[in-house]
């Protein structure tokens, strides 16, 4: 590998997921499934009380587990036959994995979803979650996605050229999106995991609402596999701003899906501008954690949550200058105290896939 830089998430303690259930985990259903429980505790639920309820899942990865793939094909090509490989091995490399693995743990029998869009992943399994409440059928959904650090994912980047490699010696240096020194993307690991109620269950249960998603859209780039379309962002952001009932005036801060690749944010800046102009407060969360794949879009859509609720607008780490293009637009480079009423947040996945998903700060806070 041409680059030495990731963002890993520290050893975790497992040890209190049934052995039987965890047996069939990789590291990123572990991952899930400890962001579901803290996420359910966050929520006034229990866990022993989710198979009573009306409750699914709705979780993607990237893929399956990568570091089980590498074991799993590494002893077939070693030995010629499959003899070295347990019958736990597929559980873990199944795409549907972490969804599988939560609905078991938890004891859920209602929809079970598993969305795969590379770094869409996220926002489009809360998506479909919230789509899912909304068309009545389930109450609750645990959704959002997860991901595993691992040099076959590292190495996709370094193959399209498009990982960090200047600030290997620098580590903290990088990602830097929208800055005229990044090079590149940075990846990591991790669950961004969502609790989903109808109102009328949460009002019911006299639930601690954090906000309301109010608008999700989702396309495709047909023009290129692996760089940005351009129109499509502009569509997508557009689809979303549209389903949310609101006037693009209204939304006050955009959560950006910026890497730090040179073509990826220049686009999306573009985009941006095209929407909702040069005043919008934009920043990316990649420069605080890495870009963690399919977690990235849960884990973004709950720091947006939490931006508008305490009225603090988190900057872009590591932009020191803005690219001449970028910084057309009102980028945040210090943490900003802003009380505002609706966000957007973008992830745009590789292979053409445009997500966008518009929040409002809760009901009681408005």
């Amino acid at each position: 590998l041409r680059t030495t830089v990731a963002a890993t998430v520290p050893e975790v303690d497992a040890q209190w997921i049934d052995r039987k259930k965890r047996r069939y985990m990789s590291r990123m259903s572990i991952y899930a499934t400890i962001a579901a429980h803290e996420a359910i505790r966050m929520a006034g639920l229990t866990p022993e009380a989710l198979p009573d309820l009306r409750a699914g899942v709705c979780v993607g990865s990237t893929t399956g587990s990568t570091q089980e793939i590498e074991h799993v094909f590494g002893e077939v090509l070693k030995d010629g036959s499959i003899e070295g490989v347990k019958s736990t091995h597929f559980f873990k490399i199944m795409n549907n994995s972490c969804a599988s693995n939560l609905a078991q743990v938890l004891g859920i029998r209602g929809r079970l979803l598993a969305p795969s869009a590379a770094c869409a992943t996220g926002t489009i399994a809360v998506g479909l979650a919230a789509e899912s409440i909304a068309l009545g059928k389930q109450d609750i959904m645990i959704c959002g996605g997860a991901d595993e650090l691992h040099a076959l994912t590292v190495g996709v980047f370094d193959t399209l050229e498009a990982s960090s490699r200047a600030y290997n010696e620098q580590p903290d240096m990088t990602p830097r999106p929208f800055d005229r020194d990044r090079d590149g993307i940075v990846c990591g690991e991790g669950a961004g995991i969502v609790i989903l109620e109808s109102l009328e269950h949460a009002r019911a249960r006299r639930a601690d609402i954090l906000g309301e998603i109010c608008g999700f859209a989702v396309n495709g780039s047909p023009e290129d596999m692996a760089n940005p379309g351009l129109e499509s962002m502009v569509e997508c952001m557009q689809t979303a701003v549209e389903e949310s009932g609101l006037c693009r005036e209204q939304i006050g801060y955009l959560n950006a899906h910026a890497t730090g690749t040179i073509r990826g944010d220049v686009a999306e800046c573009e985009a941006v501008e095209r929407v909702f102009g040069r005043d919008i407060p934009v920043s990316s969360l990649k420069g605080h954690m890495g870009h963690t794949m399919a977690a990235c879009g849960g884990l973004e859509i709950i720091a947006t949550f939490l931006m508008l609720r305490h009225g603090l607008l988190l900057p872009t780490r590591n932009l020191h200058r803005p690219d001449d293009t970028c910084g057309r637009l009102n980028l945040l480079t210090s943490i900003e105290h802003r009380q505002v009423e609706a966000a957007i947040s973008n992830n745009f996945a590789l292979g053409g896939v445009n997500s966008a998903m518009v929040i409002r700060r809760s009901i009681s806070d408005r």
